[in-house]
């Protein structure tokens, strides 16, 4: 279900760590997903600020799946969902 949510809203999604944390500490996330095989010592920060903004934080199971839901040809550790 996830990743189907993430394909349909393309054009609102923001890949990456980095990215998703700005984001998230502007105020722009709805939402964020998490690949369970990306790097938890990377993605920490991410769930935490997440707990804290009290945004919702789903677990996906796989980087390379995240990444292709969102278009690209590479895995994607995290992805935020604009509101």
């Amino acid at each position: 279900m996830s990743y189907e949510k993430v394909t349909h809203v393309k054009s609102q999604t923001i890949i990456g760590l980095k990215q998703t944390l700005k984001a998230m500490k502007n105020g722009q996330i709805s939402e964020v997903y998490i690949a369970e095989d990306a790097d938890r010592h990377m993605t920490q920060r991410i769930e935490e600020l997440a707990k804290t903004l009290d945004i919702p934080c789903q677990r996906v199971d796989s980087k390379k799946k995240l990444g292709a839901a969102c278009g690209i040809d590479v895995g994607a550790s995290t992805v935020a969902i604009k509101k």
